[in-house]
């Protein structure tokens, strides 16, 4: 009897199929929007920049909205080391500190304040609040919006008499669109402004072209299964790695103690809970924040090295590619200032939503439920914990304290239910419960 042969997953492949279809209906669809969903190092910057050379190759100029001058810097660069020659414009404010000075060095690049000065120019780029401001211009055949998720609608109809069509690129996993104003009085409408550039893009626009991208680059074989069920249940993506394409290990023999067995299981698994006794705290908790760093000192004193796919050859882990997540800046700053008193420098430690993009080699993310005495809503926001856990490449090591799961359990929501608000699946509270779940297998526990 034969039995069925079931394909291997080509992750390389299904990358490259995803992308044609996604180049195919950019350039030669006739669809006003295309919007791209990408998982936490699907390679969305990738994706952005090989579309904008190929619809700059076609002769069709294009604009580029980014959300953060940070990112609009990146594309730049990431453009000019693909094409050196491209004429390319980079839009900016009138601030003294306007961009990177490395952007000086690419003689391609042009800058301005005035979108005037770049007219002609195969790609123009900059933040949607400074494309806000431009008027009086012919609009662009074509435009690129990257981090399309994080944009909020009303940023969006600032800008949308600029161009013609758009391809939408961004993650709806990761963290809302930040307001500082209360948007109560439009929950439920179709134009609140509040709400994702993308979800009301497809909510007055169901039947625009969506694609995804089914592979992370980022995230390793032990981590993407997690975050995928967790986060991206409808969505679901693959590891463009196996479980034996990445290896973490120490040159330095564990003491024994909590932080140094939670760096192990880490190292041997991916992801490793540092949990403290159960005890509600302030929100900077000090032996929270003391086993964080501890965490981060040990990591660096036993001399990690790092193999996978982009070098057979050990690589020494440093300083800058380890990074610390929290919920909250007062919490980011305790961290920094308890790694300061242990002499250690070059660590990125800083919120998920300054965290949000960027990719390290070793995470340690303090829990955002840790030694609360209530769930928020803030709290348990899906996408501040999917940010948190799917920073890093190899290993993720959380630190909380025990009980989080009675907490999730005894504090249902008592957020107001909006007519009409699309209900975000899975919510805060099914997604800490899964989280929790899988950390409970490589839990270490220890008290200072």
């Amino acid at each position: 009897m034969t039995g069925t042969v079931i394909p291997l997953f080509d992750p390389g492949a299904e990358a490259a199929r995803a992308t044609a279809a996604i180049l195919e209906d950019t350039l030669g669809g006739d669809a006003r929007g295309v919007v791209v969903d990408s998982p936490p190092g699907a390679g969305k910057s990738t994706l952005v920049v090989r579309a904008a050379l190929e619809l700059a190759a076609a002769g069709r100029p294009l604009m580029v909205v980014a959300q953060t001058n940070a990112q609009v810097d990146d594309l730049v660069v990431r453009l000019a080391e693909k094409e050196p020659g491209l004429p390319v414009g980079r839009l900016h404010s009138n601030d003294a500190d306007p961009y990177d000075k490395a952007l000086d060095e690419l003689p391609a690049v042009r800058k301005s304040a005035k979108a005037g000065d770049l007219a002609g120019l195969d790609v123009v780029i900059s933040t949607a609040a400074k494309w806000a401001h431009v008027k009086d211009v012919e609009p662009w055949r074509h435009a690129i919006v990257d981090e399309a998720y994080q944009m909020r609608s009303d940023a969006l109809l600032a800008v949308a008499g600029l161009f013609e069509r758009a391809l939408f690129v961004g993650d709806p996993g990761q963290l809302d669109p930040f307001s500082v104003v209360g948007a109560g009085q439009w929950a439920g409408l179709s134009y609140d402004p509040s709400a994702s550039a993308v979800s009301t893009l497809l909510a007055h626009n169901p039947r625009l072209p969506q694609h995804r991208l089914p592979v992370s680059w980022r995230l390793p074989a032990s981590a993407a299964p997690l975050v995928s069920a967790a986060f991206y249940p409808y969505t679901p993506f693959r590891s463009g790695t196996g479980p034996d394409d990445r290896r973490l290990t120490f040159g330095v023999r564990s003491d024994g103690s909590g932080p140094d067995r939670v760096l192990d299981e880490a190292a041997e698994s991916g992801w490793g809970l540092l949990e403290l006794p159960a005890r509600h705290t302030p929100r900077t908790d000090p032996e929270a924040v003391r086993a964080v760093a501890q965490v981060v000192r040990r990591l660096l004193d036993r001399g990690g090295t790092s193999v996978s796919e982009r070098s057979a050859d050990p690589v020494p882990l440093t300083a800058d590619r380890v990074a610390v997540g929290t919920a909250h800046r007062d919490q980011a700053a305790a961290v920094r200032s308890a790694l300061a008193e242990r002499g250690v420098a070059g660590v990125t430690v800083d919120t998920a939503n300054r965290l949000q993009g960027r990719e390290f080699d070793v995470t340690v993310v303090l829990h955002p439920l840790s030694g609360r005495p209530d769930a928020t809503a803030f709290h348990l926001e899906t996408g501040r914990l999917c940010v948190l856990a799917s920073r890093h490449r190899h290993a993720c090591v959380v630190v909380c304290r025990a009980g989080v799961a009675g907490l999730l359990d005894e504090h249902p929501s008592t957020e107001p239910v909006q007519l009409g608000v699309t209900m975000k699946f899975p919510d805060g509270w099914e997604a800490n419960h899964a989280v929790l779940s899988h950390l409970e297998e490589h839990r270490v526990s220890w008290a200072l």
